[in-house]
C-alpha cells in the first residue's frame, strides 16, 4: 500500500519510504537498499504487510508486531504515536493471529478462528464493525455482518477492504467512488465464481479464480465497492503457468519489475533472478502504491 516494501524467509528485510518509521530499523529515516530488521531477526515472520506509512507483522507462533505511523490508533500500542521499530501487541497475547492486513489509516487482523479485526480509521466504514461514521479506533472490535463465515483471507487498500471466505465467496466494504455511498457492513459479491485470492487496488480490485482465471471488478474505476450489486466482472486473463509473475498498470517508479518506469496495459511476465525459484518454492506477491514485493519460500518435501 504504501511507499516501502517488506520480504521474508521467515526473516524480514525492508526498504523505501521510512519517514514514519514504517521499516521498523529504529529510526525514521528512507533506505534505498533492503535492510534486515534486527528487532525481528530471533523470530520466524511468516506474514507481513505494508500500509501507507505503518507495517505489520506476524510470527510462527500467532504474534502480532506492528511500527510506523499511529496517529488513528492503526498499530494499537495503546497510544497515537509512531513507533520506529515493531512492537509487539499486547491486545492479542492471548489469541492466535493468522494475518495483518494494513492500509492508509486502518488495520485489519485476521484470527485462526477466522474472526476478523478491525482498528484505526473507520470513517469510510473500512472497519466493518458499526454502521455508524466512526472516526478512529484504538482497540480492536470485531468486524459485524461475518458471523458464521470461515474467512481464509483479507487484504486492504486505501479505505477499502475485503475478506475471503473458505466457500470462495469475497465480502467487500469502505469507501465508495463517484456518486456511490460507502459500504459500513460487509456485502457479498453475487457471483457464481470460487474465488481464492483477493487484490485491492486504489480504485479497482483483481481476484483469482480456483480454475486461475484472473478478473477485475468491475472494469472501470467508478462504483467498484460502493454497491457491489451493480459490479460486473470482467475477465483479464487465466493464470496458468507455474512460477510466474505477471504485472501491468503504473510503472512510473518501476514497481513493475520490468526493468523500466513505463506504464503496461498489457500483463507482462517479470523476469525473476535465475535460480531463485526451485520446483519446490512457493510465491506470494504484495503490492503497493509505487512498489511490489515478492515473498519466495522452499518448501520442504519429506
Amino acid at each position: 500500500m504504501g511507499r516501502h516494501s517488506s520480504c521474508s524467509y521467515g526473516k524480514v528485510v525492508t526498504w523505501g519510504k521510512g519517514t514514519s518509521g514504517q521499516l521498523g530499523h529504529g529510526d525514521m529515516v528512507s533506505i534505498f537498499k533492503p535492510k534486515h530488521v534486527k528487532s525481528l531477526e530471533s523470530l520466524v515472520i511468516i506474514h507481513v504487510s505494508a500500509g501507507w506509512s505503518h507495517s505489520g507483522f506476524v510470527s510462527d507462533t500467532g504474534c502480532l508486531f506492528t511500527c510506523g505511523d499511529g496517529s488513528f490508533g492503526q498499530l494499537r500500542h495503546g497510544d497515537c504515536n509512531s513507533h520506529c521499530s515493531p512492537l509487539k501487541v499486547s491486545y492479542f497475547d492471548s489469541k492466535d493471529v493468522d494475518q495483518i492486513a494494513c492500509g492508509m489509516r486502518h488495520s485489519l487482523v485476521l484470527m485462526k478462528g477466522d474472526t476478523v479485526y478491525g482498528f484505526g480509521s473507520g470513517k469510510r466504514g473500512q472497519l466493518g464493525v458499526s454502521m455508524d461514521n466512526i472516526r478512529s479506533i484504538s482497540l480492536p472490535q470485531a468486524t459485524v455482518g461475518l458471523e458464521g463465515v470461515e474467512i481464509v483471507s483479507i487484504d486492504v487498500n486505501g479505505d477499502h477492504s475485503a475478506a475471503l471466505s473458505g466457500d470462495g465467496h469475497l465480502y467487500t466494504r469502505g469507501r465508495g467512488f463517484g456518486s456511490t455511498l460507502d459500504v459500513h457492513c460487509p456485502r457479498r459479491l453475487p457471483s457464481s465464481l470460487c474465488f481464492i485470492q483477493v487484490a485491492l487496488g486504489w480504485n479497482h480490485m483483481l481476484v483469482l479464480t480456483g480454475g486461475g482465471e484472473v478478473f477485475m471488478l468491475s472494469g472501470n474505476h467508478h462504483g467498484v465497492l460502493g454497491d457491489p450489486q451493480k459490479g460486473s466482472l470482467v475477465k483479464h486473463f487465466n493464470l496458468r503457468e507455474n512460477k510466474v509473475i505477471k504485472t501491468w498498470g503504473w510503472g512510473e517508479h518501476g514497481q513493475l519489475g520490468l526493468g523500466s518506469t513505463y506504464d503496461q496495459i498489457i500483463p507482462q511476465a517479470v523476469p525473476l533472478v535465475d535460480g531463485l525459484l526451485g520446483r519446490h518454492s512457493m510465491i506470494k506477491v504484495y503490492r503497493g502504491s509505487g512498489f511490489t514485493f515478492a515473498i519466495i519460500a522452499l518448501v520442504h518435501i519429506t
